[in-house]
C-alpha cells in the first residue's frame, strides 16, 4: 500500500504544485482536493467522505477540552481566584460562558503558541469547564469501528512519515528513490528564507537589485517571507537561480554583516514539500472529526521506529524544528496541540519524549534566531505546568536535573578559574535565550506536592543538589574591589549577573516552598545547603584571627576590611540557607537541628560584608568605582531583588544575632563597618572627608541595628502572617504619599503567580478616593493605622525615607501633635529569635549610644550629624518600648532586660535637648525622657496606670499651648479678611459713583412698552464698547479701533463632520454645492484659543517659526508650515490663520424713521424691488422703473478700515477658502465669500449643538474665547470686501425662495440648509447697494428691514420644509391642490396652535434654526439679548428677540397673499416629488444630534467583538489590530498590509482612509487590543489618548499591561465626546506631540 500511494503522489504532486504557469491559490486548492485529498479520504472512510463523516458525527460528541490555539495578540483570560497558576488561561468564548467571568480575572494579549485550558481539571480549582465543554452535556468517548481505526492507522503512518521526511528533507536537488521522477526537468527555484537580522526595507532593496522585480512585487515577496518563513523569488534554470542566489547574498551582505539565507530547490522537491505542508493542515482537519482519529494519529506519531535507531516521528520533527522555516514550524506545533496535548495518556508519553530531548532542543533554540513563540521549546509551558505530569517527570526523568544541567552546560563557557561565573564580553542575545530556560524550572515547581513519595523525595533532592551546584557558581561571582586614587577606566559588566538573579528570584522561593511542605526534605535541604556553603572558597580571609577588646569583652575573629579586600554582592547560597533556617524554625523542625559545627560567625560573615558594601556606597566611599556598583546596590535593595538578596542578608544577621553573644555580635558589626577603633577611642582624625565618612558609616551602622532589632515582620521571625507583612508594606508606602493602585503594586514584591496580595489587605489599611474626569484613583492610609509607621522602615530608599518623614511630621503638626516620630511597638520575636532583644541592653550598645550622644553634647559639629542622633534616639526608644512591654507582661523580678538601669543617659539627653542645631529632634528627646520616667515608675510600681498615659499626659501642656496659639492666629486672620472685604466694598461703591454714566448706558432688555429685537423696526441700539487688549508677544496694550493697526486673534480653520446627517458621504470639493445641503455632509469650522497679538507681531513670529523649525526633528508631525500652521505662542494650540479684531460700530436706532420706511417697504414691495433688480441685471428690461429706488430707503458710506486690517481680512477669508475646499489659495475665486459665509453659519450651528447637547442656555454659557471667536468671525465676514461675484451669489441664493430667480440647477427647498441660506442672504444683501461709481451700503433702518424680510421669508420656507418632510408620501399630481392643502394646514395650525399636539413637534423642528438665528443676529447687530435667553427660556423669548410672532405660524397668516403663490412654486419642484415619494432620503427635523457611538460597559465585550473580527480583505488568521471608529462604529483592520488603500495617490492604512470619508480627515479610534484611543488629524499626524475604560481602582490600562477588568467611565467618555464636538482634536494632537520628544516618527498614514 505504501509503495502504491507514494507512486501516485510521485505522479500527481508535481502536476499540481510548482508549475511553470502558476495557478491561483483557489484553483490550486480545488485541484489538490479533487486529485489528492479526496482519494485519501475515500480510502480512510471506505466510502464517500461526506457519508462517512455523517455516520461519524452521529456517534461522536465534542471534546471536553477546548484546545483552541492562540494567535499572537489574541486576548486571553486568567482567573486570579481559581487558576492553579498564571499560565492557566481561557480563550474569549470559553471565558464568556464560564463562572470565572464574575471572579477576579486578568486579561492580556497572548504571545502566541499556547492553547485554551478549558476542560483541564488540573488547571482550575473550581469551574474547569465552560457551558460548551461541560462533561455533563457531552462526553468525549468515541470508539471507531475496528476496520476504520485500522485504515486510519495505516494511512496516518504512511502520510505522517511522508510529511516528516519532507519537512526534515535536506537534499535540495534530489528526492528519495521512491519519489524520484523518471525524467528530471531543468526547473529550479531560488528560495529566500526569513531571518531576524534583516529588516523589511533591506529585503525589498535586495530583491529589487537581485531578481529584477519592481517595488510592489518585492513588497509582496517580503511580506510572504515574513509570514510563511520562505518564498520562491525566481523560477528558472539551475544556472540562473545560482546567479540570483549569488546576487542576493552579495547585495544583502552590503547592508548587514550576515547575508540572507538563500537556497536552490528543484521544482519536484519544492512541490513535495508544499504538499507535505498541506497534509499537515489536512491532518488537523481529520483528527478534529473524532477522538478515535486523534488517538490513531498519536499512536503513529509516538511509536518507536523498529527498523532503525531513529527516534519516533514526532521526535524527528522536534529535533529538526530549529532548521525548519516558520510556516512548517507552525503546522507542526498546531498538529501537536490538536493531537497529543488533547489526550492525557499521549500527553504523558509526549512529555517523556520532550524531556528526553530537552537539552538538544534548548541548544538548537539558543543557536536559532527566531522568537521563542515559534520554537518547539515553547511547548514546555503546556507540559511542565500540569501538576501530575510535572511530578511524574521528576520521578521518572528527574526533569529538575535535566533543566539545570542544560543551563550549566550552556553557561559553562562563562566560568572562571575559580569555577564562578564571570560574564565579561557575553553575548546578550544568547544570554537572554538561556534565561528563558529558567521559566521551565519555574513551571515544574509551580505546584508543590501535597503528598510526597519516596521516589519523589529522592529525585527532588537530587535535583536540589544540582541546583545548588548552579548557585555555587554564582556565590561570590563578579567580586569588586574599592578603587583608590584614580577612577575606574572601564565599567565592569554587571547586568548579566543581576538578570540571572532576577530569573532565580521566584525559583529560590519555590524551592523553599517545596522544602517546607515536608520536614525531612527541609532538614536535608538545609544540611546540604550548609555543606555547599562551607565548600565555597571565595572571599577568603587573608590574615589569621586576632583578639579585639571593647568594654571588657573579647572577640576572636579574622580581620577583614570591605573597603580594601574583594567583596561580592552575589551570595545565593548564604541567602537560601537563611530562608531554609527560618522555615525550620517556623515549622518546628528547627528543634531537630542540633549540630555544634555550625559557625554562625562564618555564616553571617558574607551577608554582613554585603550590607557594609551597600553602606559604604551610600557613604560615597566607592565613587571611583563608577556607576556600575551604584546600580548593583540599587537593585540589591530594590523591590525586584530584595526579597532574595537584601532581606535574606538581614535575616542571616538576625539568625547570627540570636545565636551569638550580643556583645560579640555588635563588636563584629563595628569591625566590618570599620568603626571599631572609632568607638574604642583609639582613632582620631582632622581630615574632613574622613570625618564625614565616619559619620555616614555611623548612621548606616545605627540604621542596621534598628533594622536587626525592629524588623520582625517575617513569618518565622515573629508570629505574623503573609497578610500582616503585606499590610505593613502598604502602610509604609502610603505614609510617603497617597498612591494609585498600580503604584502600590509596583512597590510590592510579587510571588511566583505575579500576585502581591494587595487586594486582600488594602481595604483594611486604606481608603479609596475615586478619580475625576482625569487622573486616577488614590488610596490614603487610614488614620488608625498611622501608629504602625516606622520612619526607619528597612524597605525605604533614602528619598522615600525623607518624603515619608516630612509627610508624617507635617500631618502631626496639622493634627496639633508634636513632631516626634516614635518607633512603633513591634510584634514579639518567636522563641528561636527571642534573644535578639539582648542587643538593646548589652554593654556595647550602651557604649555606642553614649558615645554618639556625648559627641552631640560636646557640640563638636564635625563629629556628629542630626541623622546620627535621630537614629540613636530611635534605638533608645526601641529599647525602652521593649523594657516597658516586658515589665507590663511580667513581674520585675522576671524581667532581665535592664536597659534603663544601665543606660544612665538622662543628663546627656537633657543636655543635647538644648543644642540649637537639634531643634527638630526636641520633641523626640522629650518623648524619650518621658519613656525613661514611665519605665522607672513601672520598675518602682509607683504609677500602675502610666502605660496608658504615654501618648497623652506628657503632651497635654504642649498641646494646649499650640492650640491656643493656633486659635489666636485664626482670629487675627479672620479680622484681617473682614478688613480687606470692607475696603473692597468701599472701593466698589466709589467706582460706581464715579462711573455712573457707564451704568446708565448699559443696554436693557427692552424699551418702555415694547421688548427690544435684534432686527426690524424695533431693533435695539448697538452700545459703544471700548476694548483695550494686550499683545501676548510684545505685551503692549492697544485699543481696538477700525483705523488703527490690526490686532488679530489666533484661529484654526478645519473641515468638520460633527453635524453630518450622512456620515461617510463627503462631496467632492470640485463639485462643492453653492447651497449647503441639509445633510451638512462636511462643514468648515473656525475656532480659537482666544489669544490676541498685533498683526505685525504675528507676522514676525510666524516667520521666526518657519526659520527655526525647518531643521527640527519631525516638526512636520506637529504642524504643517506649508499650509500656514503654527502653535499659539502662549498655549501651544494649533492654529492656521488669524482673525482681525473689528469693533462693533456704535448705533443709535431711529425708531421714527423706521416706522415711516416700514409703511412703504413691506414684504410684497421688498420682493417686487428684488425682482426688478434681478430683471434689470439679467434681462436689461428698459421698460421697468429704475432700480435705484432701493437706495431711497436709506444708504450710508461703508466703514473704512486700516490697511493692515484689510490685509488680515483677506488672509482670514482665503484660509477658510483654502481649507474648506482643499485647494490652493486664491483670493479672487468667486467661492471665497461663499466659504466665509459658510464657516460663519457652520460655526454657529456647532456652538448651538454643543449648548443643546449640554442643556445650557443660549447666551452666557460659553467660554470667553468661544464668544470672542464666533463674534469676530461674523464681524470679519460682514466686513469682508464685496467681490464682483457677490451680486451673482446673491441672486443664486434668492433663487431658492423667489421663483423669478430660479434656474434649472436651483435646488428645491427640501435640498437646502436654511440657516446657511439665511447667513448668506443677510451677508450678501449689501451688494445690492454697490454701484460702479459709488460704494454704498444700506443704512441701519434699511438693514433692519432687509434682515427682517429675509428672516421671515427663510423662516416660512424652513417651516414648510419641516412640514413637508413630516407629512410623508404624497400621491396626487395636482400641485395646485397640494400647495393649497399645505397652506390650509399652515393656517389651521396658526389658528389652533394651542389645541393640537403637532404644533409642539413642529416647534421642536424649527427651534434649532431660530436658536442659531438668535446667535447670528446677536453677533451681527450687537443688540443685547433679553435676560430670559440667559436662562433656559422657551420659544416666546426667542421669537421676541428675532422680531417673530410668539406663534411663528402667524407669519403665514400675516403674509397670506405673498406666500401663497410662493408656496405653490415651492411645492411643484420635481425634487420634492421624489423626496415625498420616498425615492430619495432626506433629513428629518430636528436633526439627529451626533454623539460618539455607545460603548459597552464591560471592556471584555469589546474584546469579544475583536476576537471574532474577520478582516474583509484577508483570508489568513494572522494577528490583526481591530480598531473601532468612535464616530460611526465601523470595525477596521489597522496597521495591516491587507487593507491598504490609496488616498490622493498615496498608500494609507484602513483607519486613515476611513477618517478621510467619515471625519473629513479627523478621526477618533479605539484600538481594542491595545485599549487606547488614537486621535487622527491628517494622513501624517496623530497621537494616542487614554481610553475611557477604568479598572476598579480608577486607572486606565494601556496595552492591558495590568490586565484588570475594565469598565466604561461615562464622565471620561463624555469628555471625549466634547473633545470631538468642540473641534479640539487637532489642538489635542498638537499639544501631545509638542510635549513628547519624537525621536522615531510613527507612520500614522499606515494606521
Amino acid at each position: 500500500m505504501r509503495a502504491e500511494l507514494l507512486r501516485y503522489l510521485k505522479e500527481q504532486v508535481p502536476r499540481i504544485f510548482c508549475l511553470k504557469k502558476e495557478s491561483s491559490p483557489q484553483e490550486e486548492e480545488e485541484i489538490m482536493q479533487s486529485r489528492l485529498l479526496y482519494p485519501l479520504e475515500c480510502f480512510l472512510f471506505g466510502e464517500d467522505p461526506q457519508e462517512g463523516l455523517e455516520k461519524l458525527k452521529q456517534g461522536s460528541t465534542s471534546s471536553q477540552l477546548c484546545g483552541r490555539v492562540f494567535k499572537e495578540g489574541e486576548t486571553v483570560y486568567s482567573c486570579r481566584d481559581c487558576a492553579i497558576d498564571p499560565t492557566c488561561v481561557l480563550c474569549m468564548d470559553c471565558f464568556q460562558d464560564s463562572v470565572h467571568k464574575s471572579h477576579r480575572y486578568k486579561m492580556h494579549a497572548s504571545s502566541g503558541g499556547g492553547f485554551c485550558d478549558c476542560g483541564d481539571v488540573e488547571a482550575w480549582k473550581i469551574g474547569p469547564y465552560c457551558s460548551k465543554h461541560d462533561p455533563g452535556a457531552a462526553t468525549d468517548e468515541c470508539t471507531l469501528e475496528p476496520e476504520l481505526y485500522e485504515r486510519a492507522e495505516k494511512l496516518f503512518r504512511i502520510l505522517l512519515r511522508y510529511v516528516t521526511d519532507f519537512l526534515v528533507w535536506e537534499e535540495n536537488f534530489e528526492l528519495s528513490p521512491e519519489l524520484q521522477p523518471q525524467t528530471k526537468d531543468n526547473a529550479y527555484y531560488c528560495v529566500l528564507y526569513n531571518d531576524e537580522h534583516h529588516s523589511y526595507d533591506h529585503v525589498i532593496y535586495t530583491l529589487q537589485r537581485s531578481v529584477n522585480c519592481d517595488q510592489a512585487e518585492a513588497q509582496t515577496h517580503t511580506a510572504l517571507i515574513d509570514k510563511e518563513g520562505r518564498r520562491a523569488v525566481k523560477r528558472a534554470t539551475l544556472r540562473s537561480c545560482q546567479q540570483a542566489k549569488d546576487l542576493i547574498m552579495s547585495n544583502s551582505e552590503h547592508i548587514s554583516l550576515q547575508p540572507l539565507r538563500v537556497e536552490i530547490l528543484h521544482s519536484s522537491v519544492m512541490a513535495h514539500q508544499t504538499f507535505a505542508l498541506r497534509l499537515g493542515s489536512w491532518f488537523q482537519k481529520i483528527i478534529g472529526y473524532s477522538a478515535g482519529f486523534r488517538q490513531a494519529f498519536c499512536q503513529v506519531a509516538l511509536e518507536p521506529n523498529p527498523d532503525s535507531d531513529r527516534p519516533c516521528l514526532i521526535s524527528r520533527l522536534m529535533l529538526h524544528d530549529a532548521r525548519m522555516y516558520k510556516g512548517a514550524r507552525k503546522i507542526v506545533h498546531e498538529l501537536i496541540f490538536c493531537s497529543m496535548l488533547m489526550e492525557t495518556e499521549f500527553k504523558r508519553l509526549f512529555a517523556i519524549e520532550f524531556t528526553k530531548h530537552y537539552k538538544q532542543l534548548q541548544k538548537d533554540f539558543i543557536n536559532d534566531d527566531h522568537e521563542k513563540s515559534i520554537s518547539i521549546t515553547a511547548l514546555s509551558v503546556q507540559i511542565f505546568t500540569v501538576p501530575t505530569l510535572a511530578r511524574h517527570l521528576i520521578e521518572e526523568g528527574n526533569v529538575i536535573k535535566v533543566i539545570v544541567d542544560t543551563v550549566m552546560e550552556l553557561l559553562r563557557e562563562h566560568l572562571d578559574d575559580s569555577n564562578r561565573f564571570f560574564f565579561l564580553g557575553y553575548n546578550s542575545d544568547k544570554f537572554s535565550r538561556i534565561q528563558v530556560i529558567f521559566h521551565d524550572l519555574r513551571y515544574i515547581l509551580i505546584s508543590k506536592p501535597s503528598l510526597w513519595t519516596d521516589e519523589l523525595r529522592k529525585q527532588f533532592l537530587e535535583g536540589f543538589k544540582v541546583f545548588l551546584s548552579l548557585l555555587k557558581c554564582m556565590q561570590g561571582m563578579e567580586e569588586v574591589k574599592r578603587q583608590f586614587g584614580q577612577h575606574i577606566a572601564v565599567e565592569p559588566e554587571w547586568e548579566a549577573g543581576f538578570s540571572l538573579q532576577i530569573q532565580l528570584r521566584h525559583i529560590l522561593a519555590m524551592f523553599q516552598d517545596w522544602c517546607s511542605s515536608d520536614d525531612d526534605i527541609l532538614l536535608l535541604a538545609f544540611r546540604e545547603c550548609h555543606k555547599v556553603l562551607m565548600q565555597c572558597n571565595n572571599q577568603p580571609f587573608l590574615r589569621e584571627a586576632v583578639d579585639y577588646y571593647m568594654c571588657k569583652h573579647i572577640l576572636h575573629v579574622r580581620p577583614y576590611k570591605v573597603s580594601q579586600d574583594p567583596v561580592s554582592i552575589h551570595l545565593p547560597i548564604s541567602r537560601l540557607l537563611a530562608g531554609l533556617y527560618v522555615l525550620l524554625c517556623r515549622t518546628g523542625a528547627g528543634d531537630r537541628l542540633h549540630d555544634p559545627n555550625y559557625d554562625y560567625i562564618q555564616m553571617a560573615e558574607l551577608p554582613l560584608r554585603c550590607v557594609v558594601l551597600a553602606a559604604q556606597v551610600s557613604a560615597e566611599m566607592w565613587r571611583r568605582n563608577g556607576l556600575s556598583l551604584v546600580s548593583q546596590v540599587y537593585y540589591y535593595q530594590d523591590v525586584k531583588c530584595r526579597d532574595e538578596m537584601y532581606d535574606k542578608d538581614i535575616l542571616m544577621l538576625q539568625i547570627a544575632a540570636s545565636k551569638m553573644d550580643a556583645n560579640h555580635f555588635l563588636m563584629l558589626i563595628l569591625l566590618r563597618f570599620e568603626l571599631f577603633d572609632y568607638f574604642n577611642g583609639s582613632c582620631s582624625s582632622k581630615d574632613q572627608d574622613e570625618l564625614i565618612q565616619w559619620n555616614r558609616l555611623t548612621e548606616e551602622m545605627l540604621y542596621l541595628l534598628i533594622v536587626i532589632v525592629g524588623e520582625r515582620y517575617v513569618p518565622g521571625i515573629s508570629h505574623v502572617t503573609k497578610e500582616d507583612v503585606t499590610m505593613r508594606e502598604v502602610i509604609h508606602l502610603l505614609c510617603i504619599e497617597p498612591m494609585a493602585h498600580s503604584s502600590l503594586v509596583k512597590g510590592l514584591p510579587e510571588n511566583e503567580s505575579h500576585e502581591t496580595g494587595l487586594e486582600t489587605v488594602i481595604t483594611k489599611v486604606a481608603t479609596f478616593k475615586k478619580p475625576g474626569v482625569s487622573g486616577h484613583g488614590l488610596y490614603e492610609v487610614k488614620k488608625e493605622r498611622l501608629e504602625e509607621f516606622n520612619p526607619f522602615f528597612y524597605h525605604y530608599s533614602r528619598s522615600q525615607h525623607s518624603k515619608a518623614e516630612e509627610s508624617q511630621k507635617k500631618r502631626r503638626t496639622q493634627e496639633g501633635n508634636d513632631k516626634a516620630l516614635r518607633p512603633p511597638l513591634p510584634p514579639a520575636f518567636c522563641t528561636h529569635f527571642a534573644s535578639i532583644v539582648r542587643l538593646l541592653c548589652c554593654d556595647i550598645i550602651i557604649h555606642i549610644l553614649r558615645r554618639v550622644l556625648q559627641r552631640a553634647a560636646e557640640e563638636r559639629t564635625t563629629h556628629w550629624t542630626e541623622a546620627m542622633i535621630q537614629r540613636a534616639l530611635h534605638l533608645i526608644g526601641q529599647a525602652l518600648l521593649e523594657e516597658k512591654t516586658q515589665l507590663e507582661d511580667s513581674t520585675v523580678e522576671e524581667v532581665t532586660f535592664d536597659f534603663s538601669l544601665k543606660a544612665r543617659m538622662f543628663l546627656l539627653l537633657s543636655k543635647i535637648k538644648a543644642v540649637p542645631s537639634l531643634e527638630a529632634q526636641k520633641d523626640m528627646i522629650k518623648w524619650v525622657l518621658q519613656m525613661f520616667e514611665i519605665v522607672k515608675c513601672l520598675r518602682e510600681k509607683s504609677c500602675p496606670t502610666a502605660s496608658m498615659s504615654v501618648e497623652t499626659k506628657p503632651e497635654e501642656s504642649a498641646q494646649d499651648k499650640e492650640k491656643a496659639e493656633r486659635k489666636r492666629k485664626a482670629e487675627a486672620a479672620k479680622l484681617h479678611r473682614q478688613k480687606i472685604m470692607a475696603q473692597m466694598s468701599a472701593m466698589q461703591k466709589n467706582f460706581i459713583e464715579s462711573n455712573k454714566m457707564l451704568y446708565d448706558n448699559m443696554p436693557e432688555s427692552g424699551t418702555q412698552g415694547e421688548p427690544v429685537a435684534s432686527i426690524g423696526p424695533h431693533r435695539g441700539s448697538t452700545p459703544a464698547e471700548r476694548e483695550v487688549l494686550t499683545c501676548i508677544l510684545c505685551q503692549e496694550e492697544q485699543e481696538v479701533v477700525a483705523q488703527a493697526p490690526a490686532m488679530v486673534l489666533t484661529a484654526c480653520v478645519q473641515r468638520s463632520t460633527v453635524l453630518t446627517q450622512c456620515r461617510g458621504k463627503i462631496p467632492n470639493t470640485e463639485t462643492y454645492p453653492l447651497l449647503m445641503p441639509p445633510e451638512l455632509a462636511v462643514g468648515t469650522h473656525t475656532g480659537s484659543c482666544g489669544h490676541v497679538m498685533h498683526a505685525t507681531c504675528w507676522q514676525k513670529y510666524f516667520e521666526a517659526v518657519q526659520n527655526t523649525t525647518r531643521n527640527r526633528l519631525h516638526a512636520e508631525l506637529i504642524f504643517d508650515l506649508e499650509n500656514g500652521e503654527y502653535l499659539c505662542p502662549l498655549c501651544k494650540s494649533l492654529c492656521n490663520t488669524v482673525v482681525p479684531l473689528i469693533p462693533l460700530e456704535q448705533l443709535t436706532f431711529n425708531y421714527e424713521n423706521a416706522e415711516l420706511i416700514g409703511q412703504h417697504l413691506t414684504m410684497p414691495r421688498w420682493i417686487q424691488v428684488l425682482s426688478r433688480w434681478y430683471n434689470k441685471r439679467h434681462y436689461l428690461c428698459k421698460g421697468q422703473p429704475d432700480f435705484r429706488s432701493i437706495l431711497s430707503y436709506g444708504v450710508q458710506e461703508p466703514r473704512k478700515f486700516s490697511e493692515s486690517i484689510s490685509e488680515m481680512l483677506v488672509v482670514c477669508a482665503t484660509t477658510v477658502h483654502r481649507v474648506g475646499l482643499q485647494t490652493v489659495p486664491n483670493e479672487l475665486c468667486p467661492r471665497v465669500p461663499l466659504m466665509a459665509w459658510n464657516t460663519c453659519a457652520f460655526t454657529i450651528q456647532a456652538i448651538e449643538n454643543i449648548l443643546q447637547e449640554e442643556d445650557k442656555p443660549l447666551f452666557g454659557s460659553l467660554q470667553n474665547r468661544q464668544v470672542r471667536c464666533y463674534r469676530l468671525i461674523h464681524q470679519v465676514v460682514s466686513c469682508h470686501l464685496q467681490c464682483p461675484f457677490s451680486c451673482k451669489l446673491l441672486s443664486s441664493l434668492f433663487s431658492v425662495l423667489l421663483p423669478i430667480m430660479s434656474r434649472k440647477t436651483t435646488p428645491s427647498l427640501l435640498e437646502v440648509d436654511f440657516f446657511h441660506l439665511l447667513v448668506g442672504l443677510v451677508l450678501s444683501i449689501p451688494s445690492l447697494y454697490q454701484e460702479e461709481a459709488v460704494d454704498l451700503q444700506p443704512s441701519a433702518v434699511s438693514s433692519a428691514y432687509n434682515h427682517l424680510h429675509i428672516l421671515h421669508l427663510v423662516t416660512m420656507a424652513h417651516m414648510l420644509q419641516v412640514l413637508l418632510i413630516s407629512t410623508g408620501t404624497k400621491s396626487e399630481n395636482n400641485w395646485a391642490i397640494w400647495s393649497l392643502y399645505m397652506f390650509l394646514i399652515l393656517i389651521f395650525i396658526c389658528q389652533n396652535a394651542s389645541r393640537i399636539c403637532i404644533w409642539y413637534s413642529y416647534n421642536q423642528g424649527i427651534e434649532p434654526f431660530l436658536r442659531c438665528a438668535a446667535l447670528f443676529f446677536s453677533c451681527l447687530t450687537g443688540v443685547h439679548p433679553p435676560e430670559e435667553l440667559f436662562n433656559t427660556a422657551g420659544m416666546e423669548a426667542l421669537c421676541s428677540y428675532l422680531a417673530l410672532p410668539s406663534n411663528v405660524f402667524h407669519l403665514f397668516q400675516e403674509h397670506r397673499d405673498t406666500v401663497h403663490p410662493l408656496l405653490q412654486r415651492w411645492c411643484e419642484n420635481a425634487a420634492v416629488t421624489k423626496i415625498l415619494k420616498g425615492k430619495v432620503q432626506t433629513v428629518r427635523y430636528p436633526r439627529r444630534r451626533n454623539r460618539l457611538i455607545d460603548l459597552p460597559e464591560d471592556y471584555s465585550v469589546l474584546l469579544n467583538q475583536a476576537s471574532h473580527f474577520q478582516c474583509p480583505k484577508s483570508t489568513d488568521d494572522e494577528r490583526k489590530h481591530p480598531t473601532l471608529c468612535l464616530f460611526c462604529g465601523a470595525m477596521l483592520c489597522s496597521q495591516s498590509s491587507c487593507c491598504l488603500s490609496q488616498v490622493d495617490g498615496e498608500d494609507v492604512g484602513a483607519c486613515t482612509a476611513h477618517a478621510a470619508t467619515c471625519g473629513a480627515g479627523v478621526g477618533m479610534f479605539l484600538r481594542i487590543r491595545e485599549c487606547e484611543i488614537v486621535l487622527r488629524a491628517s494622513k501624517t499626524r496623530g497621537s494616542t489618548y487614554p481610553a475611557p475604560y477604568l479598572d476598579d481602582y480608577g486607572e486606565t490600562d494601556p496595552h492591558l499591561v495590568r490586565g484588570n477588568p475594565l469598565h466604561l467611565c461615562p464622565e471620561r467618555y463624555r469628555k471625549l465626546n466634547q473633545l470631538w464636538q468642540q473641534h479640539c482634536i487637532l489642538e489635542e494632537i498638537a499639544r501631545s506631540l509638542e510635549v513628547v520628544n519624537v525621536m522615531f516618527a510613527f507612520e500614522w498614514q499606515m494606521l
